[in-house]
């Protein structure tokens, strides 16, 4: 391990998963410390797995910082909903750590896991965002009552520190003809609500048996709004914002309502889309104020919707980890490049 000089930085700790080469733990690891390497930089690697160690880490107020995510064990949403909790957990006692800096404060980290604590600072704060309802539901009768009641015919449903599209749940309901269909990459078994990496959809009462399952999480549910098209598909953003700046915008294109890439879903370069400068700088602009409701973290990934027809782009979350888009990885390797620059403007560095 690099010995760290008093007055400055000699060093990065990564933080993260190690996972199987080929996994996202790995590509994570491999593509930033590929970054590093080519800035002579050295990274000192801690896994989530040996967390026990890093009060023992020698240097520590010495070392800026890079949270990853853990990779879980588990897909089934119960479990992912207690190991989140216990990631939240860690997060705060990193945070009391004597590091010299963190790269993403880990209690930023924390909230933005909180779809709906990091949704409601949003909204605060004027930054355009996909509203939720402020209503609880504990089973799909309930969700149907308000649906019915209000008039809405189609819903989102996420569970609260989801990711991944785990559990996210597109909901048509038309009390009128008694019809329900969901669209979501979970199936339902015994043990309850298991993740994959396959849209299905379900209807009339294996709909409403997942749902209930569903609802049996903490949830968020949010209006629906239609994206904007391309060619035949409907599109979202991927938008990398480093040290206030729009690094990287990455459309994503699907067929269905939930456009997450592991899904068979596919992408393209963000200049293909034509859009007018006018959109592109509202794009950045709201990007820009939803950053700047997090001054702690120094890179962050925002879905972004466009509305279909005015284009006006919308917030849909913010993932303090949301930096690996295969894209840009396997080619330039620009984001990771750029946030080790941004490392080395945040302290001295010494070798």
């Amino acid at each position: 391990m690099v010995q760290c000089a008093a007055d400055g930085v000699n060093r990065i700790l990564l933080i993260g998963s190690r996972g199987a080469k080929g996994s996202e733990g790995y590509k994570r690891k491999f593509y930033f410390e590929k970054a590093a390497a080519e800035a002579g930089i050295p990274v000192s690697f801690y896994d989530w797995k040996d967390f026990g160690l890093l009060g023992s880490a020698g240097g520590m107020e010495n070392s800026i910082v890079k949270i990853d995510a853990p990779e879980w064990e588990s897909c089934r949403l119960k479990e992912l909903e207690e190991l989140t909790g216990r990631y939240g957990e860690r997060l705060l006692q990193l945070s009391r750590m004597p590091f010299g800096a963190f790269f993403n404060c880990p209690r930023d980290i924390a909230e933005a896991l909180d779809k709906q604590k990091c949704k409601r600072r949003l909204a605060e704060n004027g930054v355009p965002v996909t509203e939720m309802y402020e209503e609880t539901f504990s089973c799909g009768e309930e969700l149907f009552g308000f649906m019915e009641e209000r008039g809405i015919p189609q819903v989102f449903l996420k569970p609260m520190r989801g990711s991944g599209a785990a559990g996210v749940a597109a909901l048509r309901y038309s009390p009128a003809k008694g019809r329900v269909a969901l669209y979501t990459c979970g199936t339902l078994d015994r043990g309850g609500i298991v993740n994959t990496k396959r849209l299905y959809r379900l209807e009339g009462e294996d709909a409403r048996a997942y749902l209930d399952r569903l609802l049996e999480l903490e949830c968020i549910v949010e209006k629906w709004y239609r994206k904007a098209v391309f060619q035949g598909y409907c599109y979202d953003l991927r938008v990398v914002v480093q040290d206030k700046r729009t690094d990287y915008i990455l459309p994503r294109l699907s067929k269905g309502p939930i456009t997450n890439l592991h899904l068979n879903n596919h992408s393209m370069e963000f200049g293909k889309l034509n859009l007018d400068k006018a959109v592109v700088e509202n794009i950045s602009e709201a990007c820009a104020r939803a950053a700047a409701c997090y001054p702690g973290l120094k890179s962050m990934g925002m879905d972004v919707l466009l509305e279909k027809g005015s284009l006006m782009p919308r917030i849909i979350e913010i993932n303090a980890q949301g930096d690996l888009l295969h894209r840009d990885a396997y080619g330039e390797n620009r984001i990771y490049k750029r946030q080790i620059e941004i490392m080395k403007a945040m302290a001295p560095w010494k070798h």
